[in-house]
């Protein structure tokens, strides 16, 4: 089943990942912007999450791949046992890359420890924004340094396997990941988490690292898609889903697991290394004709692929075009493994259950949806077909312009109507400051 309007609740990673475990928007707490490879953990260890509530009805549950959710209480250490983490957020399993690929310590962490490491080699974490503060540690920036793609100055301080990154790190030599080998290390903790838990209901969060940046795919997909590394980044996600279903297939799994496949956000419409087929890439329309991309609040940084598959229950090339959030996954998974949410759980997390299942629905799973780019302000809301963007500009006295679109015969976002609809901006506007108000939106009458 495709969902045709799904949403990520913002259109970079940290707040859409905090809202997808959590059930609640990452706008209501300061902080949740994207992070840095040291960031404590942003997920309060006594909030309930997905992985917590389907513990709680009997789950085991693992995280394999991007976490990108902060790690320990402070500044996190990677050279004893992190906590808080995973552990802490619900999951029984976790192997993660910390942050991002384009970001330091490039190594994984597998259940709170640094996989590989070396006691006498420790890992130290810089994000200083000034020079390297390791000396004889290669950054990007330095003469003569051999790189794999060359990156901007904001990706190129320390280097590993070639490639540039942002932050800095020392140490650590024999745990450092190698790009090239990600998706099959994934691939491979996640088959063995699905074979282990296989005899027991198990939720297993997959967070791949295609298509982020840097793009280095595996030999084996290297320049087979014919148009370049966004499109042979695409054919190694495919094959890593591909291979997560052959699992389910040949451990007769298939008809009794529900698999969701969705993103962060949208995707990004410029590069910021140097690919040897960058001309290729530039002209790819990754985000067809919607409206901007990755960091913005416009349809291309929100609207989602969102497929979902479970055979027997879900009907197969089916469509829906209700409104729906990754911010929604805790309250449907809730109510599909009958655990019942409190006053303070999920609070803006509403329950698609009815729709993945093709029944009829008499109204709207929700009629309104609150979308962030990285911060706390500005806001876009959606109510209906309308979507309004907030002023990027304070507001304090000064003139403010919002931008105000009827996605039912302009999703591309080309006729701004706020100047023509002045009694709408009033009203969507008025209607965003009391769901900001609102501590759960879930709960409004």
């Amino acid at each position: 089943m495709r969902f045709t309007d799904a949403r990520a609740t913002a259109s970079v990673c940290t707040p859409t990942r905090y809202a997808l475990l959590t059930g609640r928007y990452a706008w209501r707490k300061p902080g949740t912007g994207i992070l840095s490879g040291e960031a404590p953990l942003i997920i309060e260890t006594n909030r309930a999450t997905l992985p917590s509530m389907l513990k709680q009805a009997g789950y085991t549950t693992g995280v394999v791949g991007k976490w990108h959710l902060g790690l320990g209480v402070k500044k996190t250490e990677y050279n004893s046992r992190v906590a808080p983490g995973p552990r802490e957020a619900g999951f029984d399993y976790s192997f993660i890359i910390p942050a991002t690929g384009d970001r330091v310590p490039c190594v994984f962490v597998e259940n709170g420890r640094a996989v590989g490491l070396d006691p006498a080699d420790p890992i130290r974490v810089s994000y200083a924004k000034t020079n390297n503060p390791f000396p004889g540690e290669p950054t990007g920036r330095d003469p003569g340094v051999k790189l794999k793609i060359k990156a901007d100055d904001q990706h190129s301080d320390s280097v590993v396997n070639g490639i540039s990154r942002i932050g800095f790190m020392t140490g650590g030599n024999a745990a450092r990941w190698v790009d090239e080998e990600i998706p099959d290390t994934l691939v491979a903790k996640s088959v063995k988490f699905i074979e282990q838990s296989r005899k027991q209901p198990f939720f297993l969060y997959f967070a791949t690292h295609d298509i982020h940046e840097p793009m280095v795919p595996n030999a084996q997909f290297k320049g087979t898609s014919k148009i370049g590394t966004r499109g042979d980044g695409i054919q190694q996600f495919d094959w890593q889903v591909g291979q997560i279903l052959a699992a389910l297939d040949r451990l007769n799994l298939s008809s009794n697991t529900l698999v969701i496949v969705s993103s962060d956000n949208g995707a990004t419409l410029g590069s910021r290394y140097e690919y040897e087929d960058k001309a290729v890439f530039h002209r790819q329309p990754p985000n067809g004709n919607l409206r901007g991309g990755k960091g913005t609040l416009y349809e291309g940084g929100h609207r989602e692929p969102f497929l979902a598959r479970w055979p027997g229950h879900i009907s197969a090339g089916a469509t829906r075009g209700d409104l729906i959030g990754l911010v929604d996954t805790l309250a449907a998974c809730a109510a599909l493994t009958g655990q019942s949410l409190g006053d303070q759980d999920a609070p803006d997390s509403f329950n698609f259950l009815p729709a993945l299942l093709g029944e009829k629905i008499d109204k709207p799973i929700r009629d309104q949806l609150v979308l962030q780019n990285n911060n706390q302000r500005p806001l876009a809301l959606r109510e209906g077909n309308w979507k309004l963007i907030e002023p990027d500009a304070p507001r304090d006295g000064k003139p403010v312009s919002f931008e105000l679109y009827n996605l039912a015969n302009d999703l591309s976002e080309t006729n701004n109507l706020a100047a023509s609809q002045p009694d709408k901006v009033k009203a969507l506007s008025a209607r965003l400051e009391q769901l900001q108000a609102v501590k759960s939106t879930r709960l409004m009458k």
